[in-house]
């Protein structure tokens, strides 16, 4: 029985830490470069600029189209560990939580219908994070809640004020600041670039002189 519990223990730990690096990766890609920082530009920030300004736009993405860098990262991190001979069911864990992070969180912007009944009842005892959880990241300034696979890291970074005193940080040592977030109401035109991914109904109201509504984008 005390073997058991150690064991749950150990892979609760597992799934928070997955969560937590996937939320500092999320916060890194939100908050630092632009779409033209060479490499990562186009790769991550773009993606992520696009995302603030249309959440849904992913959920039209396949996994390997949203999931081919992270299961790269896993698969790097598999040949690490077995290569130091550390491999085991933790580090396993901790890769296929990861590697799935971006579909836990494509699945908190779907509908029940959309995500089958599988998914919802997950998301419903609180396993996989849940889309009201998720929302608070997009509530403007869209600076917090960054972990997207459950509905426990954030609030506690939220306590000890993580992220702000992680920027503040950054900012003391380099200088950088977060990046301006045009998706926030008020804070200017979005890129040129971001007509392409405009949904066409949304496009559809801008043409005929219509405010968008919020279903438009989100």
């Amino acid at each position: 029985m005390e073997t058991a519990i150690i064991t749950l223990l150990q892979a609760l730990g597992v799934v928070l830490l997955a969560d937590f690096v996937a939320g500092v990766v999320h916060w890194l890609e939100d908050a630092y470069g632009s779409e033209d920082t060479p490499v990562v530009g186009p790769l991550l920030v773009k993606p992520n600029i696009v995302h603030h300004h249309y959440p849904r736009f992913f959920t039209k993405l396949s996994w390997w189209q949203s999931s081919w860098d992270l299961l790269l990262l896993g698969a790097l991190l598999l040949g690490a560990a077995a290569w130091l001979d550390c491999l085991n069911w933790q580090v396993a864990l901790f890769v296929a939580i990861s590697v799935n992070a971006n579909q836990v969180h494509k699945w908190s912007h779907m509908t029940r219908a959309e995500v089958g009944p599988v998914v919802a009842f997950l998301q419903d005892i609180r396993v996989l994070q849940t889309p009201r959880h998720h929302a608070l990241h997009h509530t403007d300034p869209k600076n917090t809640y960054y972990c997207p696979v459950t509905n426990l890291v954030n609030p506690i970074l939220e306590v000890v004020g993580f992220w702000s005193r992680a920027e503040a940080f950054i900012e003391t040592i380099t200088g950088i600041t977060h990046r301006h977030d045009t998706s926030n109401r008020g804070a200017g035109p979005g890129p040129a670039w971001l007509a392409d991914y405009r949904p066409a109904h949304a496009a559809g109201r801008r043409h005929a002189g219509l405010a968008p509504k919020q279903s438009d984008e989100g």
